[in-house]
């Protein structure tokens, strides 16, 4: 969860406590009008990368940093974050405004970056079942300029040419998510053993090659406090240089996926205001200069693969007892539906079986 219009936020939690006036010390020096005294709250939820609500005299700003103790060398790369979120800025892509990057761990324990503190409202459940359907569909709007904006900046003109490696993306990514799987497995899902080996022999030819975020969805937004827009994208952890259609895959996966597999709809009435698929696709490829989607479903089940793998992980460390989310074992459970769904559509859309 991040911020909405009353932050949601908690006392630090005392594994993430740090040096606040370390924190005030070093910031005072680096960021104009910066100044003292700190109120520093933790803010609620899941993040990888604990984040804290900090006001002082001169505003409300947002602190994240990495967990504190041993991590894995490419994990929680909150420089990345801040690289990608500042480059990003004044390219109508709205992301918070950042001040300062901080990589020095001595200063507060661990790097760290400090941002504009963005008021807004957080929804999760993309059936948004609180608005009215005129909201919806300008919510729904709102994330396919938003996405179709991202995937047509100009990343060599923003300096983010070395922020991943272009080209042959979802083979990698195969691969990767793959190992990943591997490296949790805790019982045998046929359906998974499937899709590892159908994908990599199935990949499109399409390679093309843009700015993508990694976990787009409507719960990693801010929209604005009345009005039906998104005004900040969040999370930035996952992104990287890659291919645009595995961002719109996974934020189209509530077309496919029920409440019990995801955070979807599928299966039930689609809630008033809320565009088909098809529409919804049609107005990102206006925006994005596409022509269409050829093999779509491939993508589909990539993002479903990708979903499982995750749950995947979820649940091996459910079993090793290292889990820190009370909802673990239930987001765990989901590796085995996520796998059934990406072959049953494969079976259905490419005559596999």
């Amino acid at each position: 969860m991040w911020p909405m219009s009353s932050p949601a936020t908690i006392d630090v939690l005392p594994s993430h406590r740090f040096d606040v006036g370390a924190l005030e010390r070093y910031v005072v020096e680096r960021v104009t009008g910066f100044r003292g005294p700190l109120t520093v709250r933790q803010f609620q939820g899941g993040q990888s990368n604990p984040t804290y609500y900090v006001s002082s005299p001169s505003g409300e700003y947002v602190v994240r940093r990495k967990p504190p103790g041993k991590l894995l060398p490419s994990a929680h790369a909150v420089d990345r974050e801040y690289r990608v979120i500042t480059a990003l800025a004044d390219t109508g892509v709205p992301v918070p405004r950042t001040y300062v990057l901080c990589e020095d761990p001595a200063v507060v324990g661990t790097p760290f970056y400090v941002m504009e503190y963005v008021r807004g409202r957080v929804f999760t459940d993309p059936r948004l079942p609180q608005q009215s359907a005129a909201e919806r569909a300008a919510l729904y709007d709102s994330l396919t300029e938003v996405l179709a904006r991202l995937h047509t900046v100009d990343w060599q003109k923003l300096g983010l040419a070395d922020f991943g490696r272009p080209g042959n993306y979802f083979a990698r990514q195969i691969h990767r998510w793959t190992q990943q799987y591997r490296a949790s497995e805790t019982e045998r899902i046929d359906t998974m053993e499937r899709l590892i080996e159908w994908l990599p022999a199935h990949i499109p030819p399409d390679d093309h090659t843009t700015l993508v975020h990694g976990d787009f969805r409507l719960g990693n937004t801010l929209v604005h406090p009345t009005e039906p827009r998104i005004v900040a994208v969040l999370d930035w952890e996952l992104s990287t240089l890659g291919h645009p259609l595995a961002d719109l895959a996974y934020n189209c996966l509530p077309f496919r996926l029920r409440p019990d597999q995801f955070e979807g709809f599928a299966g039930q009435e689609r809630p008033a205001g809320i565009p088909t698929e098809e529409a919804y696709l049609a107005t990102y490829c206006a925006r994005a200069g596409r022509d269409g989607i050829p093999q779509w479903d491939f993508y589909i089940a990539f993002a479903m693969f990708r979903l499982s793998a995750i749950a995947q992980g979820i649940m091996g460390r459910v079993v090793a007892g290292t889990a820190n989310d009370p909802n673990a074992r239930d987001r765990g459970r989901r590796a085995r539906p996520l796998a059934d769904a990406g072959w049953g559509l494969i079976e259905q859309s490419f005559g596999v079986c």
